[in-house]
């Protein structure tokens, strides 16, 4: 959609090329130097548990016949799967060597069961994250969503309610077919590879180690999804009814939270470093539902714009040091706000005016 109304447009570039802030760019790097090393004895806890409570709060709500406390096994699978998956985002930032096995050990335990193989995400986030990319046409993870029209936002949630279906058709039918049909499979690698929400995004063949990589993965996932089409026949449908029921919840939870992650009000133009920061949105305490709704450092997100090396678990100490050193005036106190549904009306307000 393009701005027609020459004043918008204006409104539009003049945010995009906002100066960018030396103190608030100089503080970040300086403050957190000692904030940028992984730390292996709080990731692999952490996923392993998120995924233990979750796989288990699973099949609690599979084998319970009665049905409130099967419900309440269902929220606990999906808040703790949600949390697991959340990690796919750490591994496309974690330093090489950083954290060994992690990558094969999520992988294993959480993406390839979900059927959200790193390879789709990990060589796609980065480029959201690209000085020159951020909010273009190129960035694989933005749209100008304020600025469509108000039914783009209930079918952007609609979308990720059917991805189970769509993941289930993606690795159970098209991998295998795509296989015997060369042109079918340059279609499915960069038309239907990638966690992105940019549907104009094309990506490229994967090549070398990570070649390697994405075929294990997405072996893995393929043998899982016709395994989960197979288990009808021998379990009969609640078990797969009840997965994607469980899967279809965390991902339009993930689907709000990325709503909310931008104000995703530049249509096109390059971004400054501060101008982007801007167009981001921390969430911090003293509000405890992002905790749930944001996990692994996500309600930091604008943030971790700022920072993308800093580990999740790092990232509050590295905001209370920005906090208390920044003037008031700064624009990073700008970014903050204080919970998801102030951030869903603006952008719904934004999709009702007129243009």
């Amino acid at each position: 959609m393009t701005v027609h109304d020459p004043i918008l447009a204006a409104a539009q570039r003049a945010r995009a090329t906002i100066p960018d802030d030396v103190a608030m760019l100089r503080a970040a790097a300086e403050l957190t130097r000692d904030l940028s090393t992984a730390d292996a004895r709080i990731y692999w806890p952490d996923m392993l548990a998120s995924a233990l409570i979750g796989w288990g709060a699973l099949a609690g709500a599979i084998l319970i016949d009665y049905v409130p406390l099967a419900i309440a096994c269902g929220v606990v699978a999906m808040l703790a799967l949600y949390r697991a998956a959340s990690f796919i985002h750490e591994l496309t930032h974690i330093r090489a060597g950083a954290l060994p096995g992690f990558r094969a050990g999520w992988n294993l335990i959480v993406g390839i069961p979900l059927m959200i193989p790193s390879f789709l995400y990990e060589g796609v986030h980065t480029q959201h994250h690209a000085r020159t990319r951020y909010g273009t046409a190129e960035d694989p993870e933005y749209l100008p969503l304020a600025l469509m029209k108000p039914w783009s936002l209930p079918l952007f949630i609609l979308v990720a309610s059917l991805a189970p279906v769509g993941l289930i058709l993606r690795f159970g039918v098209l991998t295998p077919l795509s296989l015997i049909i060369p042109p079918l499979r340059a279609k499915v690698v960069a038309e239907l590879s990638a966690l992105s929400i940019n549907p104009a995004y094309r990506r490229r063949a994967p090549e070398g180690a990570f070649a390697r990589m994405w075929a294990w993965q997405e072996a893995g996932a393929c043998l899982f999804a016709l395994a989960l089409v197979g288990s009808v026949f021998l379990f009969g449908w609640k078990p797969l009814l009840v997965y994607m029921a469980i899967h279809s919840a965390m991902t339009v939870i993930n689907q709000l939270r990325t709503l909310v992650a931008h104000l995703w009000e530049n249509e096109g133009d390059p971004m400054t470093v501060t101008a982007q920061y801007l167009d981001s949105v921390n969430v911090p305490p003293p509000g405890s539902l992002p905790a749930l709704w944001a996990p692994v450092g996500l309600r930091y997100h604008a943030l971790h714009h700022l920072l993308p090396s800093v580990p999740y678990h790092n990232l509050a100490a590295a905001h209370r040091k920005l906090i208390a050193t920044l003037d008031p005036q700064s624009p990073y106190h700008r970014g903050n706000y204080r919970g998801m549904m102030p951030l869903v009306g603006k952008i719904a307000r934004s999709t009702m005016a007129a243009r």
